[in-house]
């Protein structure tokens, strides 16, 4: 029988994908966020940089290094390709452009743009029921929106926490590899939760300008210095030649591994990797999309689609060649690292690849610290959209909540993670992730219906001497 679940997450999938392309090539681009004469909230450089360490989390940190490794060593039957061999290296690769690149950041972008739209153009209040008033009405949305809030919180729960999980693996693994007598356990887990949640409630505490935005700036600073380290001292030639062959193979069966769902050969991996990772990622989209789309201010549509899709898909797709290609290099030439993966779990292949460069005493403490700030940077932005939704109905022209709580919602985060790593490990992770995804895929394709009826009606049309009267600025940012 077919798994309807599966097949609908991955239809979704690839359709915000090939919507997003559509609304970048339309008028519709030219709208501009706040209406006519709105300046942006931030800098081009700082706007991406926030967008981008929001949505990056701690997720292809962690998986950049290891997940590689599974493919290569249980290739699907559809891919053609041998185990261990350099058809399954490019696979592989390939593999990890889909789960990392366009396909997630089109999943968040098409309600964080309708969210941007709705709250800035349209007047919409600050809440996930202004994203599908144009679809089912204002009245509809406005005595529903809380129903949908509610739904919303969950799931980014549930996201978060299998996402802090995810984060304190890696880092009890680094720890572990530093002080090999520092083990992991429910303690260590403990200590470490609760140091990323004070300094994650702190910095959103600060607010948009002040925390957020210097986090940001620093990680993403961190990101591109450990890229070109690891390019340079690394098997260079190599990764580029792999990275290339494989960006190839992604672009050319991308239509075709989108809409995989496993029916009939292979349903098992397509619901471990692929159909996850839809889940994963739709788990943060609602909450999230509430913060992108605040932040967007002042910028076009067609800008808002170059920030929020393309320039990070392509940094993930650097940052997969750089670190996944590494690891395929060490494992095809001189293996081992699928003996560490089965006897030490993931969370001990990243420090394995760093340990092989230079200078590692001092690469794998940065690493660490960078794994640290970038489940921060994305924590805190989250915290403060959730805790707003919480506390909109207070003060609707201004969605920046009490530090109270922020602390409140942090504080449950947390919890949730460490029960989910003191009796779940990895497995936790996976089936929290999926528990909040299901709900969030209907809420993506509601809105992005909803985007549709904004686009196709008059009001979604921007007019043509580009003036904006029908997209008239409703609110200024907060």
């Amino acid at each position: 029988m077919l798994d309807l679940s599966a097949w609908l997450f991955s239809i979704t999938a690839f359709g915000m994908v090939v919507l997003i392309i559509i609304i970048f090539l339309t008028r519709f681009g030219s709208i501009r966020i706040g209406g006519q004469d709105a300046k942006p909230l931030l800098s081009r450089w700082s706007w991406f940089t926030v967008i981008l360490c929001t949505t990056i989390a701690i997720g292809v940190l962690f998986w950049a290094a290891a997940e590689p490794l599974y493919h290569l060593n249980q290739p699907t039957q559809g891919s053609g390709a041998n185990p261990n061999t350099y058809s399954a290296m490019r696979f592989s690769l390939a593999t990890m452009f889909m789960h990392w690149s366009f396909t997630p950041y089109a999943l968040y972008a098409v309600p964080a743009l309708m969210f941007a739209i709705t709250y800035y153009n349209l007047g919409q209040p600050f809440s996930l029921g202004s994203l599908l008033a144009p679809l089912l009405g204002d009245a509809f949305a406005r005595r529903w929106s809380w129903l949908i809030d509610i739904i919303a919180l969950y799931t980014l729960v549930a996201g978060m926490s299998a996402s802090l999980g995810t984060g304190i693996l890696a880092l009890a693994g680094g720890l572990h590899h530093i002080l090999p007598e520092l083990t992991g356990g429910s303690l260590l887990y403990g200590c470490l939760i609760g140091l990323v949640v004070c300094t994650f409630v702190i910095s959103a505490s600060s607010g948009l300008m002040k925390g957020i935005r210097i986090l940001s700036d620093l990680n993403v600073k961190f990101f591109i210095f450990l890229i070109l380290f690891v390019l340079i001292t690394g098997p260079t030639v190599f990764m580029l030649d792999l990275g290339l062959e494989s960006l190839g193979d992604f672009l050319v069966h991308f239509a075709e591994r989108s809409v995989f769902s496993g029916e009939g050969a292979d349903g098992e991996w397509a619901r471990q990797w692929t159909v996850f990772y839809w889940a994963n990622w739709l788990a943060w989209t609602p909450v999230t999309a509430l913060f992108l789309g605040r932040i967007a201010y002042g910028y076009t549509v067609r800008d808002f689609i170059v920030m929020n899709f393309l320039l990070p898909s392509l940094f993930a797709i650097c940052w997969i060649t750089i670190f996944s290609g590494t690891t395929l290099h060490i494992q095809f030439y001189h293996q081992g690292l699928l003996t560490l993966l089965q006897s030490s779990g993931p969370e001990a292949i990243t420090y394995a690849i760093l340990e092989t460069l230079p200078w590692s005493r001092f690469i794998i403490p940065f690493f660490l610290l960078l794994s640290f700030v970038s489940f921060v940077t994305a924590a805190d932005s989250n915290t403060s959209a959730m805790s707003s939704m919480s506390t909109s109905g207070i003060n609707p022209d201004n969605p920046e909540s009490r530090t109270s709580v922020k602390i409140i919602w942090g504080s449950l985060i947390g919890a949730m993670a460490w029960i989910l790593l003191s009796r779940g490990g990895i497995e936790g992770i996976k089936m929290l992730s999926n528990l909040g995804g299901f709900p969030a895929l209907i809420l993506e394709i509601l809105v992005a219906m909803a985007l549709i009826k904004v686009i196709i009606t008059r009001k979604g049309r921007a007019p043509a001497n580009n003036s904006n009267d029908n997209f008239v600025k409703a609110k200024p940012p907060r």
